[in-house]
């Protein structure tokens, strides 16, 4: 076989790496998974959330990702495997989502978000816990250039788990210095999950009439209460699990 032989992709890297770890996987609701492409959230606490989603919708999904993780060694390698789109400079990070995210799903491509941030990946919260949510991802469903964009959002429940140490968080730091985070003592913490449940909760579909109130002062609003909205369907789901 030649050396440009099909590289592996990242649906078949994603089933790989959680195979190999030995991590017990359940899915919930995968039905309720559109067949054309959307726009899934979740929480975050995990390096093998993006995987685990993957796995559970069984196609690739393109992920939005900090900007460390395309310039330390080995993550980098990582995040382009799985097909993940770093975030730009902090300066341009709006703009970058909204032209990468806008480009994959014109090109039938489904795209995820952790609207939570990097935070509860440093900050370690509880399993059934979710932090507050960014809104970029409520601003890319009004804006898409589509007639219906639908969010599926989705819990990652975490049954059994273990945490690492890993890298120095000065070590972050010197990629991206920009990040207050990486200006605390001690390590990177990493979630490794033994068991863990995928639940998928009841789309929201954002159409034509949805956009009608996305319009000068309204949009800040109604990106607020959609953001709202799935941030609570999200909790709902860490908190009572399948429904």
């Amino acid at each position: 076989m030649s050396s440009n032989s099909r590289l592996v992709s990242p649906l078949e890297l994603s089933r790989w790496m959680l195979f190999s770890m030995g991590i017990r996987i359940q899915l919930h609701h995968t039905d309720r998974l559109p067949r054309s492409p959307f726009l899934t959230i979740a929480n975050h606490r995990s390096f093998l959330d993006a995987p685990l989603l993957m796995v559970a919708a069984r196609q690739p999904i393109r992920f939005a990702c900090h900007h460390y993780m395309s310039q330390v060694p080995v993550m980098k390698s990582v995040v382009e495997a799985l097909g993940c789109f770093p975030l730009d400079d902090p300066k341009v990070r709006g703009r970058t989502f909204f032209k990468q995210a806008t480009s994959f799903l014109e090109s039938a491509q489904s795209i995820g978000v952790f609207p939570e941030g990097t935070n509860p990946m440093v900050d370690l919260t509880a399993p059934g816990q979710v932090g507050p949510f960014h809104r970029g991802f409520a601003h890319l469903a009004f804006r898409a250039p589509f007639s219906e964009l639908t969010i599926v959002p989705t819990a990652i429940i975490a049954l059994e788990e273990s945490q690492q140490d890993t890298i120095p968080f000065r070590f972050l730091g010197w990629f991206d210095p920009s990040e207050p985070l990486f200006q605390k003592t001690g390590r990177h913490p990493a979630v490794i999950y033994q068991k863990v449940a995928v639940v998928i909760g009841k789309p929201i579909t954002i159409g034509e009439r949805d956009r009608q109130n996305y319009h000068g002062r309204q949009a800040s609003q109604a990106a607020a209460e959609l953001t709202d909205t799935c941030h609570s369907a999200v909790q709902t789901l860490l908190q009572v699990g399948c429904y």
